[in-house]
């Protein structure tokens, strides 16, 4: 697979406020690629820079073979943007929606309906075209401007949190519509703070933090690389557990991380952390034992918890 982007060093400052270090990375055609990180993390400054909001200050950025400093029409045609927020008018109907949003590309109003129509069908919306946006619930809407982003045929689809909001229902839905676009080979660029969401999603990522990229590779490498496989949360006050436990825990073998006021403990096996509970006289009613998954990552490289539901 040919790569589509690739940046290398780019940086990006804000008056005297750093927003980019040296940011490299690449994206291959066919792929979801995502950029999981906290509000602040640079992300969706290095969205801005792709899809022509920003100019590229430092370093080197190029878009289907082409360096840029702030991305031309001809290449903007080619992409597909879903905001973080929904942008769709209020005014209009659903179908009335797309068939404006074609008209911006150039499409006649004939060719913008039928496609609109395509468009809404794709994604599960046909008997709501002719509803009005408002009443649509949330996952809908989601749903909406995923389709207004595909009206120009893009081969690169920018997608700015495109679940944020969403119950988790609406959320599983919008996954698979998004899974349903990848198999059938467009390019997914993903920014998130959800550690499920980029699990579920991407073939390969990148996580951020304060504007640097700390790690990069699929969901499961950076699991199998960063932390140890079985995981122990401790659920207990930290004025109820031992004062020595992160030292007991190193003599042991285990890696222990402490994110505020939660303990977490990694180890190889479930037994090994069963036995040190045991000994530590912890009961396990006041423990969760699981795989080890994405978010530990994202605790271990940033020392920062996840947002949940």
């Amino acid at each position: 697979m040919r790569d589509i982007i690739v940046a290398e060093q780019i940086g990006k400052c804000y008056g005297t406020f750093r927003a980019l270090h040296n940011v490299s990375f690449h994206i291959q055609e066919g792929e979801c690629f995502g950029f999981l990180g906290h509000n602040g993390a640079g992300k969706s400054t290095t969205m801005r820079m792709i899809y022509g909001l920003s100019t590229v200050d430092e370093g080197r950025l190029a878009i289907f073979d082409r360096p840029i400093r702030l991305t031309p029409p001809e290449i903007k045609k080619c992409l597909g943007i879903v905001p973080q927020e929904d942008n769709l008018d209020p005014d209009l109907t659903v179908l009335e929606n797309l068939e404006v949003y074609g008209g911006l590309f150039g499409m006649s109003y004939k060719e913008a309906r039928h496609k609109g129509r395509e468009l809404l069908a794709l994604m599960g919306l046909e008997e709501k075209e002719t509803a009005n946006v408002e009443s649509l619930s949330g996952g809908l809407k989601r749903r909406l401007v995923i389709a207004r982003a595909l009206i120009n045929d893009p081969q690169l689809i920018i997608l700015d949190e495109p679940t944020t909001g969403l119950d988790p229902h609406a959320r599983h839905l919008v996954w698979q519509k998004l899974r349903d676009l990848k198999n059938a080979g467009v390019t997914l660029i993903l920014t998130t703070h959800y550690m499920e969401e980029a699990a579920q999603l991407c073939d390969r990522l990148v996580v951020m933090h304060e504007g640097l990229i700390l790690a990069t590779g699929s969901p499961q490498e950076l699991v199998e690389k960063y932390v140890l496989p079985c995981v122990l949360e401790i659920r207990l006050p930290l004025h109820m557990l031992p004062v020595n436990l992160l030292e007991a825990t190193a003599e042991t073998g285990i890696e222990a991380l402490q994110v505020v006021d939660a303990i977490f403990l990694y180890a190889r096996s479930r037994k090994q952390l069963q036995d040190t509970a045991a000994h530590l006289g912890i009961s396990l009613d006041d423990c969760f034992l699981r795989p080890a998954n994405l978010e530990d990552v994202f605790l271990k490289l940033t020392g920062k918890g996840a947002e949940r539901e």
